[in-house]
């Protein structure tokens, strides 16, 4: 796959190291000469574009008619914004990523700017901050689609609800899948006639607005 990288900080090049392991095709383009300089310590020569990536000579020049994505990752809103929107709009990238450093701008990162993902590292944090307080021992292993659903494991307190029940006999969140559960070292595929015992490890795929429900089930019965 073909990516385009606009921004070559810290960001930019360790996305681009990571795609470059999987074997990805990427350019980087990164208009400060400091910055160009330190890329070259860490990727290959032929990777990197000197320029701004809101020219859309210097994108040409990139290969952005060849690109499958672009990603910009500038520590600027207005030029991931705009570098975004020439990508889709002027040249027809099919997928594009804009990082949002000021989560106040969020709102202007939507398709009909030429916006597939936004990506706020601020608010991503800060939400996942206020969610892990309030889900007790639950642990968060991934987040998918967009972070409205995620892969959590929590380990069955002795005093859960959900202790020495039977899965069908448990009234689960209607957005959640049990995946699999975890005892001794052995993984156990769930069916409804399982009986979770206390300190299973359970994992499970829920939406963000029901697992505190779900850490209720496994975690300890409140009084």
């Amino acid at each position: 796959m073909q990516v385009i990288i606009v921004g070559g900080g810290k960001v930019g090049a360790h996305l681009a190291s990571l795609l470059l392991a999987e074997r990805h095709r990427v350019t980087v383009i990164e208009v400060r000469a400091k910055e160009a300089r330190s890329l070259h310590e860490d990727l290959p020569p032929e990777s990197i574009i000197s320029g701004s990536g809101t020219d859309p000579a210097v994108l040409e020049r990139a290969g952005i008619r060849d690109a499958q994505v672009m990603a910009a990752m500038t520590g600027s809103d207005e030029t991931n914004l705009v570098a975004t929107s020439l990508a889709r709009f002027e040249f027809g990238v099919p997928r594009t990523i804009a990082r949002v450093k000021d989560p106040g701008n969020a709102w202007m990162f939507t398709p009909s700017m030429g916006v597939d993902v936004a990506v706020s590292q601020a608010d991503f944090m800060a939400h996942l901050i206020a969610e892990e307080m309030s889900l007790g021992n639950m642990m968060t292993l991934l987040k998918l689609h967009k972070g409205r659903y995620s892969l959590v494991e929590e380990r069955v307190h002795p005093e859960a609800p959900a202790a020495g029940s039977k899965v069908q006999e448990l009234q689960f969140p209607g957005k959640c899948i049990l995946a699999a559960v975890i005892r001794e070292g052995q993984l156990i595929i769930p069916h409804g006639d399982t009986v979770l015992q206390p300190n299973d490890e359970v994992l499970a795929v829920v939406h963000a607005s029901q697992a505190s429900e779900l850490a209720s089930l496994l975690g300890k019965r409140s009084d």
